[in-house]
């Protein structure tokens, strides 16, 4: 919807006028490059989206929110002083958590009403719960500092974090930082070069040079909290434990160079978690790598680095499947597309693919209609831009 839409949309759910009312947005993101890292203490390069979540609100004067969304029938009424009973909704649970977690950093949560409009695709890896969440709490953080007669900025870090937090604590994922991040700290045209352990980071300029990065959904739904996303991470930990008999120095998989873990990956027995482990380790070296060959303008090797990572992703982290593989399968069969692999924690979502802008039109018809005769249903395109992180919109 355009944003007057929404407005429109808000009115005709909450009654009133426009006058008092505000608007809030942050994006979806994808990331071009290493995946399953980020809760290992490594490195990730995702780049913000258009594709967002708008939220058109409105301060109210009791400690009530209320939430409804411009795509779902559902209408959610949220008392903020019972926030822990709400976590078994269908639709409004990020929110929640979002809410409790302010709670507990002090935040004042304002009652509002809320209306959401989404245009990150659910459930397709491009991580529109932290769309939601860092939404959401921008929204609550501005009106608990009006509240509070407070002059400064949001931290947009903390947002982060706070969403982070709202998921491992209320939802029950325990996802890493590089999705919220992504979202809050976004910038147009550069992508994100993340250090998950300390939270550093890179702005990388992206010059294309004649190509187009195109996200392509395999339109199969999957949730984080029930895949097997929590059991990759164990296997990690497993992993790490293993290894710090040898290196009681490193604190995650982020800290160990390839080299050191070719030294002493014969300590882990266990070939899946050997392979889990391999596979975090040389995802973060293939990250470092692509920072350098954008920094050099070498979209080329960028591309093979993005191949490597989807092979990698596929044999050892087992996490892509039909339709993930499918999809990238065809794209390099595709003269003019450089690079594709899977985005996101896997199992269904989106692969995202780097294509040299005359090739689009080819490789979006071969690849439905491959893609098609293969799983049965058709799959979504999305010719991206690179857009800015969560804000106020004026």
């Amino acid at each position: 919807m355009e944003l007057q839409q929404i407005k429109d949309k808000f009115i005709e759910i909450y009654g009133g006028t426009e006058e008092d009312l505000r608007v809030f947005a942050s994006p979806g993101r994808v990331n071009l490059i290493g995946e399953h890292t980020d809760y290992n203490g490594g490195f990730v390069f995702p780049a913000a989206l258009t594709m967002k979540t708008t939220i058109v609100a409105r301060k109210r004067q009791d400690k009530i929110v209320n939430m409804a969304a411009t795509d779902l029938p559902d209408r959610v009424s949220i008392n903020t002083e019972d926030i822990n009973a709400y976590k078994d909704l269908w639709w409004g649970n990020y929110q929640a958590g979002i809410i409790a977690e302010m709670q507990k950093g002090g935040y004042e949560i304002v009652g509002c009403d809320m209306l959401y409009d989404d245009t990150t695709p659910h459930g397709g890896g491009l991580s529109s719960s932290a769309a939601i969440e860092v939404a959401t709490a921008l929204t609550f953080a501005v009106f608990s500092n009006e509240a509070k007669n407070i002059d400064t900025p949001v931290d947009m870090v903390e947002m982060a974090k706070i969403s982070q937090m709202a998921e491992h604590n209320y939802v029950g994922v325990n996802c890493g930082i590089m999705d919220q991040f992504a979202s809050a700290m976004g910038k147009e045209n550069k992508i994100i070069f993340l250090n998950c352990k300390d939270l550093s980071y890179d702005l990388v300029p992206v010059k294309m040079d004649g190509y187009k990065i195109v996200v392509t959904n395999t339109n199969k739904k999957r949730g984080l909290a029930d895949s097997k996303y929590n059991e990759r991470r164990s296997q990690c930990e497993a992993g790490l434990e293993i290894l710090k008999t040898a290196m009681p120095d490193k604190t995650c998989l982020g800290d160990i160079t390839v080299e050191e873990f070719e030294q002493h990956k014969d300590l882990i027995k266990d070939e899946i978690i050997k392979n889990r482990v391999q596979h975090v380790i040389y995802e973060d070296d293939r990250v470092l790598k692509s920072v350098d060959a954008l920094k050099n303008n070498d979209i080329l090797a960028f591309g093979q680095y993005m191949i490597q990572s989807h092979n990698s992703l596929r044999d050892l982290y087992e996490v892509t499947g039909v339709e993930l593989d499918t999809l990238v399968e065809e794209a390099l069969k595709v003269d003019g597309v450089i690079g594709s692999r899977m985005t996101g924690a896997g199992f269904g979502g989106c692969t995202v693919s780097i294509i040299r802008e005359d090739a689009i039109d080819n490789y979006i018809n071969s690849c439905k209609k491959a893609y098609t005769e293969k799983i049965g249903y058709e799959p979504s395109f999305y010719i991206t831009e690179i857009g800015n992180g969560g804000q106020e919109i004026l």
